[in-house]
């Protein structure tokens, strides 16, 4: 029997889910989507949008090279996607390095989009050169900018509170975030997302940047009343360490945080790491309040830094996607 999930994030953390997802084979059967957000202004991505316009493709490359088929060819072409340009080594002086920092993929992918005019056709072109074995999909087929509050953004100024505009500001602010939202503040849904949350067995979220990556899924009100309308078990996979937009925030208030953004939710498992989580207590009580229960695996690498290991985080997923409904 085909589980059909849908994976939600952006950036490293959707990419080790996707790629945990992947290793539950062939214990399961998974038809795979991932729904990537929209709102990376840094970088090659954030160049290519103000440039070019249209989505950043930085996170919906790295989902789809996650997915990226076995056979050795698909896998040097997801090498060739995740190739990043050097400096120039033989410039003309005074001029600029167009290339430098892009990554091979972003640019193929802007490539498609532009010439294809639609940028779930363009991720599909691309899925198809990668053999991907899942569907990524935008959660907007527009663009969109993400504002945070932000308290004591300014060292010498504790109790100040400011904006801090853009994804890249936000996830890098020594302050303390107190709110996110969107601009545009009702970004229209990707359809095709929508459809394969309506249709999903189970909708995961997390690991990932909570504020630039997770939350803003729940900002998107189409897709906020799919989420809550899907009849699909919802399952919450937990960071291992705080970034810095999350200093100061407790694993627990990571969870508190799902329901002050989309207070109807409920979840049915969150998966967290044992060590990370240190006293399960508050956690576990966190977990019931959105009506889950806690299961703890040993999710992270060996080397003792807080990266999820996609090995074990898919042995961790295998027995609670595989559950009965």
């Amino acid at each position: 029997m085909t589980v059909r999930v849908v994976a939600f994030g952006g950036g490293h953390g959707l990419s080790v889910s996707l790629r945990a997802l992947r290793r539950c084979a062939p214990g399961l059967d998974l038809d795979i989507t991932a729904v990537v957000t929209v709102g990376d202004d840094g970088g090659s991505s954030g160049r290519l949008r103000a440039e070019r316009g249209g989505l950043p493709p930085g996170d919906l490359r790295q989902a789809l090279v996650a997915l990226a088929g076995d056979h050795p060819a698909t896998r040097r072409s997801a090498g060739l996607f995740q190739h990043r340009f050097g400096p120039a080594t033989r410039g003309l002086p005074g001029k600029g390095d167009g290339l430098g920092g892009h990554a091979v993929g972003n640019l193929v992918i802007a490539g498609l989009m532009e010439q294809l005019g639609d940028p779930v056709a363009a991720l599909e072109h691309a899925g198809a050169m990668l053999g991907t074995v899942g569907r990524v999909l935008p959660m907007s087929c527009e663009p969109v900018d993400i504002e945070a509050r932000v308290r004591a953004a300014d060292p010498g100024r504790p109790d100040e509170v400011c904006t801090v505009r853009g994804q890249h500001q936000v996830a890098i602010t020594t302050g303390r975030v107190e709110s996110v939202r969107l601009t545009p503040q009702a970004p229209a849904a990707c359809p095709q997302a929508v459809a394969a949350i309506g249709a999903a067995d189970w909708l995961i979220f997390g690991p990932g940047s909570w504020y630039t990556s997770v939350l803003p899924h729940l900002l998107v009100p189409q897709l906020a009343a799919a989420i809550l309308a899907s009849p699909a078990r919802r399952l919450v996979t937990l960071n291992l360490a705080a970034e810095k937009e999350t200093l100061g925030l407790s694993v627990a208030d990571h969870l508190a945080a799902l329901r002050w953004y989309l207070p109807e939710l409920t979840v049915d498992v969150v998966l967290a790491d044992a060590k990370a989580v240190g006293a399960p207590e508050p956690v576990d009580r966190a977990a019931e309040s959105l009506g889950a229960r806690l299961v703890l695996a040993p999710v992270a690498v060996d080397d003792g830094t807080p990266r999820h290991d996609p090995a074990a985080l898919g042995a961790a997923l295998v027995p609670v996607l595989g559950a009965d409904r």
